[in-house]
Order: structure tokens, then C-alpha cells, then sequence
């Protein structure tokens, strides 16, 4: 997908890069936030797939991507992440925005709602919430384990297809290659590698009951009430359980459950029900 790079500073002296695609003017610009070991190309299938006017800004959290990895990994934290998420929508002038978080996107769009409520048009938390399942959490953590590298971009797509295919069980062989391309990046040896600093798994390995409590979660989430909010889960999910989906929507009073069939954590929000359900949600708060 073409776009234009956003290259910024965070407020700790980091280099940092977005990308932006989309021209429409008109509503709040699209704010797209990556999961744990993901990117900014992570949400490039969903942008496809809505086909819909609307300016997008996807952002490589710090250690991912085009960002630096930061040689103080104690700032891997989703605190950090939401003030460089603010660095740069007050960079970009950016006075109304929707927010889609997908798994830790999610929790740094909760985060961001109780530090700028009034510039959030609505939020999308894509198989994430205020109860993040452990047992979902460690798999994650087992699958994106750093390793050496990959020979080939085949290897890469082969080996992250073995990892993934339990949530994403009907993915094609065009698809996990697609998905790797995404995911890792080639080094000037040829190696094919993990597009994101290995020291971010040491902190998110610390990420047990206790962090999630420390945060407050479902203090945090209570305060998101005032921006309408659409829970979207995977039918499979180990990390968002059914129940937890359920009372969120239901201590929301403005939310809504979108559960994608087929699918685990996380959704990559270019199934059709998903694409169908964020087109409206987006039309729908698009004031």
C-alpha cells in the first residue's frame, strides 16, 4: 500500500516513525495501534479492505519497525507507548481521532482515554480488555520468542505459519507469506528476521496479574465510557474471553461485540464481518 513515512522524536529523544495513507479530510484521521511484536503494515489488509475515505496513521510503537529499539528497555511499557502516541498527535495537529488498538494497541487506546478523552471520536479494541487471559499471554510470548533468523522469506512464512496456526487456522500459503512480509524484515546478509527489538519479550514476559493490576484495568476501562466503543473478538480468542467481551459491553452502556468467526487473537481486520463492522462504526462516529 503506498503511503507517506512520518518520521518524529519522541519526548525522550527517540526516533520514531508512523506512516500515513488515505487523503480524506473530512472526520478524525484513523490512529492505528499494533499488537505486542507487530507493526505498522499490520493494519495495511484492513485499510484495503474498507476502501473507505479516510486519512490513516499507523504507527511503529517504539522497538518495531522503523522505530528505534531503546536502549533502556524499562521504557517497553504501555504507559511510554501512549505518550509517544500523544507526541505525535500533538506533532500532527491532530484534534479528533479514531483510535483502533489491536491487543496492546488496545490497552494503549484505554490508556489514552483518560489523558485526552475530548479528541477521541471512538475507540476499537480488536481482542483486547481490562482481562487479559494469561494462558493466551504466554502463548503469545512462546510464539514470538526471538530467534537467529531465517534463510529465506519461504523459511520465515513457514515457520511463522507453524507458530499461528491455531488462531488463524484457514490462512493460505499466500497469506503466511504475506504475514511475514509484514512481520519481519531482510538483513543485508540475506537473513530474514523479527521486525522488533528481542528485548521487548523480557518485559512482556513480567506482564502477569500483577502489572494488570497495578495498571487498574477495569478502573481504566470505566473511564472510556465518554467515546462510543466497539469490542471486536475472535471466536477462538485466548486472550479476551467471551465473558469478559460480554461485561465490558455491558458496563460500556455505548459499546458493541463484534465476534469474528473462524479466527483467534487477534482478528486481522480484513474478514469481511470485521471490515463490515468497523466501516459502520467508523461512518457511524465519524462527526
Amino acid at each position: 500500500m503506498t503511503g507517506d513515512d512520518i518520521f518524529y522524536t519522541s519526548s525522550d529523544g527517540l526516533d520514531l516513525h508512523a506512516r500515513s495513507y488515505g487523503s480524506g479530510d473530512e472526520g478524525a484521521a484513523v490512529v492505528c495501534l499494533h499488537g505486542l511484536t507487530r507493526n505498522h503494515k499490520d493494519f495495511e489488509p484492513m485499510m484495503e479492505a474498507l476502501d473507505m475515505p479516510a486519512r490513516y496513521i499507523s504507527i511503529d510503537i517504539r522497538g518495531r519497525g522503523q522505530s528505534a529499539h531503546d536502549p533502556d528497555p524499562t521504557n517497553y511499557n504501555p504507559g511510554r507507548y501512549a505518550a509517544d502516541v500523544l507526541h505525535l498527535l500533538d506533532e500532527l495537529k491532530l484534534e479528533r481521532v479514531h483510535l483502533i488498538g489491536t491487543s496492546m494497541g488496545g490497552i494503549i487506546s484505554m490508556i489514552l482515554m483518560t489523558m485526552i478523552p475530548e479528541r477521541i471520536a471512538g475507540i476499537v479494541l480488536n481482542d483486547v480488555g481490562p482481562r487479559v487471559e494469561q494462558a493466551g499471554l504466554q502463548r503469545i510470548i512462546r510464539s514470538a520468542a526471538p530467534v537467529t533468523g531465517f534463510e529465506s522469506w519461504s523459511a520465515a512464512a513457514e515457520a511463522i505459519a507453524q507458530a499461528q496456526a491455531v488462531p488463524y487456522p484457514h490462512l493460505s500459503s499466500e497469506d503466511w507469506m504475506a504475514f511475514a512480509r509484514r512481520s519481519c524484515r531482510q538483513l543485508d546478509d540475506g537473513q530474514v528476521v523479527a521486525d522488533f527489538d528481542p528485548a521487548i519479550i523480557t518485559g512482556a514476559s513480567d506482564t502477569k496479574p500483577g502489572l494488570m493490576a497495578r495498571l487498574g484495568m477495569w478502573r481504566l476501562f470505566a473511564k472510556m465510557k465518554s467515546a462510543p466503543l466497539l469490542v471486536i473478538r475472535g471466536e477462538y480468542s485466548d486472550i479476551l474471553s467471551e465473558k469478559t467481551a460480554k461485561t465490558m459491553v455491558k458496563r460500556h452502556k455505548r459499546a458493541s461485540l463484534a465476534t469474528i468467526p473462524g479466527v483467534g487473537h487477534a482478528p486481522l481486520l480484513n474478514e469481511p464481518y470485521a471490515v463490515e463492522v468497523i466501516r459502520t462504526f467508523l461512518n457511524e462516529t465519524a462527526a
